[in-house]
């Protein structure tokens, strides 16, 4: 019928459309961070468990007509929650505490009963429907998810490139009167006297279904449909850390989940089971070699490995549920545990993950209980496919790939410890990420020992232990580098008057080391963690000739204060450094964060903008931005030496000082533009693409 199709499908097209959007909307506040997204999509699964709770609930509790008051009621309720535009003065972070509790409160009034009731609907109207027609209701689950796939690829690709946030959540709140709208007409048409309740069995239906479930099956589903949320948010942790948290790369994991959930839905005839326990196998190997490579490898193969992996593993999980799923009158229960199963998974991930593992392990997991599941469902169901004994063979083999690929990654991590004193320093983890700390002797390194900071895969710095080395200024901000000239030839140094530094990003300190008396050198950092392990295991900032100050919490949010505060902080010199693992910061990187910066910058001053990147060419968003305020901009690009502890870096330059940049050795070093360089792009806080980005 027309009425349930399209109120089906709009509610699932708006509940998944609200996901990156609203997620788009709050990470600037949350420091960019890829928890902010995953903090995210555990909402939105503990929000569709009560809603499929809810719907399970009123569907076996309530009659018919005190079902459509009370839902109905809630309905027009909602409607007072839009537009769905979180208040930044209230919501934005003013403490320093781990923000997973505020993202969650954040998101509870700000969408929580749209969202809410958006996730009953489908259970909802595939009862009704079932009562009304006496027809399963699968298809429409499976139509529901082509819905909510529909929503997440033409975000990035339609409404993102084209729309500015505000608008979105404009149409996004018009799109939800329509559909409660929609609801009320449902309703009304199936309480009509004409529309009397049908219930007969399905010609056909296998007997077996139309038991009751026993809480074998019942934890079955729960596992199955927990290991597939867990496999989706370990995939994009592993792609966010590297690349940028961005929608595009949360939204490709969550359409490749959906795809799989539609595929198994739709028919059985999707999912072959034999067949998926090859590619299951094969999956899994590619992934360890990407693993293995790690950011050597280029993004589109990490894209393409990662998501193949992740769809068959998702396959696997799904098509598994399907053949378990049971007969249509229990379906309210099945998609109940489903969904606690997908919360499962988020709490697992988002949260019992940073509190018990140091590293991002949950991805290694996830993959070995897939195996395990997949060859146990072999086993349960092998009267269907298999004769016991080929099952028992197949299962064992199956338990012979989890259990080898747990020795192995558990020795890894076995080894890593034992080497702690040598090796391994420290590692930590928390709601920003994960931090090494090693200690590194290699003979061919003519500097001697060193001490090194990891931020996810990515040098964030190192020191060497010789006392008369340990103030080289090391990594990317050495004296030919684009920071390193900025402070060596500032006309106020080059006049021997001190200077005010800004530094967004502390990483180990090393911009400590060009301070000399009489200097401010003022950091921002909003992880904690950077902040002790830098003292604990460095000696830049105690070393340092200069006043350092450290200040905890996101830059933008703390130099936004001080403006209003009317404590400008007058830098004459500001670099912006504050990459976490490889992956960019966009709102560090837009028109308005970018006018923020030289606010707190003296007329002459200089903003250094660290851009080194492997995967990103972010040379045309700078220079566009630049352009849009009436700066220069230059780029400095400076060689990697060994004998100095070196690496190369690129830095973007923007200033009005021209004394600066007319001394000789800066002027050598400027790299010219030229006609092939990157075309200028403007990013907003309302708008901004990362496709506009990505190397040529």
């Amino acid at each position: 019928m027309a009425r349930y199709a399209i109120t089906i499908f709009l509610s699932a097209f708006l509940l998944f459309q609200v996901q990156p959007l609203i997620g788009k909307f709050i990470l600037p506040w949350f420091g960019g961070s890829p928890a902010v997204w995953t903090s995210c999509m555990l909402f939105f699964q503990v929000a569709l468990l009560a809603g499929y709770s809810y719907a399970h609930f009123i569907t076996s509790k309530l009659s018919q007509r005190s079902q459509m008051i009370c839902h109905l009621t809630l309905l027009i309720v909602s409607l007072a929650f839009l537009p769905i535009s979180p208040n930044a003065d209230f919501w934005k972070p003013r403490t320093e505490e781990m923000p997973i509790g505020q993202i969650l409160a954040l998101l509870a009034t700000t969408i929580g009963l749209p969202y809410f009731l958006l996730s009953t609907t489908g259970p909802l109207l595939q009862e009704s429907f079932r009562r009304e027609t006496g027809r399963p209701p699968y298809r429409l689950y499976s139509l529901s998810n082509v819905g909510s796939l529909l929503a997440l690829l033409t975000y990035p690709f339609a409404f993102e490139p084209a729309l500015k946030l505000q608008t979105q959540i404009w149409g996004w709140s018009i799109g939800y009167a329509l559909f409660v709208v929609m609801c009320g007409w449902c309703a009304l048409q199936f309480t009509r006297p004409a529309h009397a309740s049908v219930v007969e069995p399905v010609a056909g239906a296998d007997p077996q279904r139309e038991n009751k479930p026993t809480w074998r099956d019942i934890l079955l589903w729960l596992a199955l449909a927990a290991c597939g949320s867990v496999m989706l948010l370990a995939t994009t942790n592993q792609l966010c850390q590297e690349i940028s948290a961005v929608p595009f790369l949360w939204v490709l994991p969550l359409a490749i989940y959906l795809i799989t959930f539609i595929f198994c839905f739709d028919h059985e005839r999707w999912y072959h089971h034999n067949l998926f326990l090859v590619l299951l196998t094969i999956s899994v190997l590619a992934a360890c070699y990407a693993m293995f490579q790690g950011t050597a490898l280029g993004i589109w193969t990490q894209l393409a490995i990662y998501s193949s992996t992740l769809w068959v593993c998702c396959m696997v999980c799904h098509g598994e549920l399907v053949r378990a799923k049971p007969a249509p009158k229990y379906a309210t229960l099945f998609y109940l545990m489903v969904s606690a199963g997908g919360a499962a998974g988020g709490i697992l991930v988002a949260i019992v993950a940073p509190l018990v593992l140091n590293d991002y392990w949950e991805y290694h997991i996830a993959l070995i209980a897939t195996i395990v599941l997949a060859f146990f469902a072999t086993y349960r169901g092998s009267s269907h496919s298999l004769s016991r004994t080929q099952a028992r063979w197949v299962a064992a083999g199956g338990f012979s790939v989890a259990v080898g690929l747990a020795l192995g990654w558990g020795i890894s991590a076995l080894k890593s410890k034992s080497l702690a004193l040598e090796s391994n320093l420290e590692t930590t983890r928390n709601f920003y990420g994960v931090l090494h700390v090693n200690f590194e002797d290699n003979p061919h390194d003519e500097n001697g020992p060193k001490r090194e900071l990891i931020n996810g895969r990515i040098q964030h710095g190192y020191q060497y232990m010789d006392p008369d080395k340990s103030r080289w200024p090391t990594t990317y901000y050495g004296h030919p580098s684009g920071i390193g000239l900025a402070i060596d030839y500032h006309p106020r140094r080059e006049s021997a008057n001190p200077l005010r530094i800004g530094v967004v990003g502390l990483g180990c300190g090393t911009l400590a080391v060009y301070g000399r008396p009489g200097d401010t050198i003022r950091f921002y950092e909003i992880n904690p963690e950077v902040i002790r392990v830098s003292d604990e295991y460095f000696t830049y900032l105690s070393d340092s000739e200069a006043n350092v100050e450290v200040v905890l919490g996101d830059a933008r949010i703390k130099m936004e204060q001080e403006l209003a505060a009317d404590n400008a902080q007058q830098f004459d010199i500001l670099a912006i450094d504050a990459f976490s693992s490889d992956a960019i910061p966009m709102h560090l990187l837009t028109l308005e964060c970018v006018r923020l910066f030289l606010d707190h910058l003296q007329p002459d001053g200089i903003l250094c903008l660290h851009i080194s990147n492997r995967f990103l060419d972010l040379s045309g968003v700078v220079r566009g931005i630049a352009n849009e305020l009436g700066y220069e901009c230059v780029m400095i690009d400076s060689d990697g030496d060994e004998s100095e502890g070196r690496d190369y870096s690129s830095w973007a330059i923007l200033t009005k000082n021209q004394a600066f940049l007319e001394t000789p050795d800066v002027s050598d070093a400027i790299r010219p533009w030229n006609d092939e360089d990157a075309p200028l792009i403007i990013w907003t806080d309302d708008y901004g693409s990362l496709w506009q980005a990505i190397a040529r």
